[in-house]
């Protein structure tokens, strides 16, 4: 049965259960302790009410009330000015776009190797890692000043690179002792009862 966005009762997110953007927006919801219904897409064959509801039939696609929301920088940010306790974006307006930037670049340079990655091509996935590894190993020191990325807060800069360590291992990608900064933030982030929250049970498997 297709329920249209304007009879939801409570909050919906469809996502996938090892994606990395869903990911994300399931850190910013479990962050926020927002309650939310989450509906785990299984499979290429995207539900009916999906495909209705959004025009591209993918995930991570939010449903509040009439409004549905897809794209993940998009619901984070919507999450994050719904909900402003705590916040994830500085107060005001330069550090608030520094971290907006930050997170344009991550996806820009990180995300956008994902289908390398977990594509067959071998030496395009071998020249993701190498990117990936020597982008993270660059920002390390930053993490030997502050607690978290570029920041004494947690933000949504941190909810985009989380889930982007998180599956190093399964990604094949090793950091070298140089960035022995960021694997400290590693454990500190991975510690928080939000990321845990946000695991699905397939994410939990990627570091067993």
């Amino acid at each position: 049965m297709v329920i249209s966005a304007s009879r939801r009762p409570v909050m919906t997110l469809y996502s996938r259960a090892t994606c990395l953007q869903s990911h994300r927006v399931r850190l910013v919801l479990a962050e926020k302790g927002i309650s939310v219904d989450i509906f785990n897409v299984n499979g290429d064959v995207m539900p009916e009410d999906l495909s209705d509801l959004s025009p591209y039939g993918a995930v991570p696609t939010l449903v509040d009330r009439d409004l549905v929301l897809y794209h993940a920088q998009i619901i984070m940010e919507y999450l994050d000015e719904r909900y402003p306790h705590p916040p994830l974006l500085p107060v005001d307006p330069v550090s608030r776009a520094r971290i907006k930037l930050y997170v344009h670049r991550m996806e820009k340079d990180w995300y956008s190797l994902l289908p390398d990655l977990i594509g067959e091509d071998g030496k395009a996935a071998a020249q993701a890692r190498k990117i990936i590894r020597e982008g993270l190993t660059v920002i390390a020191p930053v993490f030997d000043q502050k607690t978290f990325f570029m920041s004494e807060d947690l933000t949504l800069a941190d909810c985009t690179l989380g889930p982007l360590l998180w599956r190093l291992p399964n990604f094949d990608i090793e950091l070298p002792s140089q960035a022995k900064a960021l694997q400290k933030y590693s454990e500190r982030l991975f510690a928080r009862a939000g990321f845990k929250q946000s695991l699905t049970p397939a994410e939990k498997e990627l570091r067993r």
